[in-house]
């Protein structure tokens, strides 16, 4: 199975455009494919090719200072998010797979339930209509929501955002998620009661995450009850161009304030514990990628918050009322 670089398109696009440089930004499952891109780009069009060797976790980490360094920017790995500017001299490169899930959805149909809701990272969102076919050959029906202005495809989902499951929710029993690994998944599992489970294209493996989700709601519960007592709070405003929440980084410190706590802001492109070690104070509220906070928290010194959960901390929701921090 091969994901598709688009290697012949790209170098056309450079020729076109007339670039006589271009920037490549990866993921880091493909970062491995880096020289070999950039001895053909250059071999083939002549263009000088810089390899950007920053972390890229979704289209929200687009290198928007790609100018920099050169002309153009060829982004892997990621769709456009259309609620952001666009940028003619910017490529994006979807690595869609191609693979055939007939058989092992064959095999599993008759375990779903009457009506299921299709989900699907980028790579895979070209297989959600076959997967409908399949399901509906079963005599079920299957619904492809349409997400919001994050959402480039009906059905496609982000580690931060599930808005095309919530879309569909009150008309389905269950979601497909088509997809490798844990990260687009538990987004939907975070984001909505349904169950999910979660057909691996490559392998044709069907699993759940349930047991994952749980662990990491346990761990959010005990970071807001280690917050509770917490005086001081440092509010996390992140630069990137997709994940800059002004807004909801005012509101949160303003909530935090009326409460009768300290409240310092930081701006950071990268949220890590080395780059948070310096401060001093009893908690953070991150409001950039949530997943920041769910996923990574144990390797903070402090809890990590999202901005619901420091509702939660603060008393302006109760646990009961726990929502998916989506952007």
């Amino acid at each position: 199975m091969l994901f598709d670089l688009q290697i012949d398109n790209i170098e056309s696009w450079i020729r076109d455009r007339g670039f006589s440089s271009v920037a490549l930004q990866l993921p880091e499952g493909l970062k491995l494919r880096a020289t070999e891109l950039s001895d053909r780009i250059f071999k083939d069009t002549g263009a000088e090719v810089v390899i950007l060797g920053y972390p890229c976790y979704g289209a929200c980490d687009l290198f928007v200072d790609y100018r920099k360094y050169a002309d153009a920017l060829v982004h892997f790995g990621h769709s456009p998010i259309p609620e952001l500017p666009s940028d003619p001299n910017v490529f994006y490169v979807e690595a869609r797979a191609n693979v055939d899930i007939s058989d092992a959805l064959k095999g599993y149909v008759e375990n779903l339930p009457q009506t299921v809701g299709l989900l699907a990272s980028v790579q895979y969102v070209g297989q959600l209509q076959r997967a409908k076919e399949i399901i509906e050959a079963s005599g079920r029906k299957a619904f492809i929501g349409k997400g919001d202005d994050r959402i480039c495809y009906p059905g496609q989902v982000l580690g931060c955002n599930c808005s095309a499951a919530i879309a569909i929710q009150d008309e389905i029993e269950c979601y497909l998620f088509l997809g490798e690994g844990d990260f687009h998944p538990l987004a939907a599992t975070f984001g909505v009661e349904k169950k999910v489970v979660i057909l691996n294209p490559v392998t044709g493996e069907i699993r759940s995450v349930d047991d994952v989700r749980d662990r990491i709601l346990r761990r959010r519960f005990a970071a807001i009850e280690l917050a509770r007592p917490a005086n001081s709070f440092l509010v996390i405003l992140c630069g990137k161009v997709g994940q800059c929440r002004r807004e909801k980084a005012r509101r949160i410190m303003e909530q935090l304030r009326e409460a009768g706590k300290e409240v310092h802001l930081l701006v950071t492109d990268e949220v890590s514990p080395q780059a948070l070690m310096s401060y001093r104070v009893d908690a953070y509220v991150n409001t950039a990628c949530p997943r920041v906070a769910m996923d990574d928290s144990v390797r903070y010194d402090h809890p990590m918050l999202t901005i619901p959960e420091a509702e939660i901390v603060i008393g302006l929701r109760t646990w009961a009322e726990y929502v998916f921090d989506a952007i």
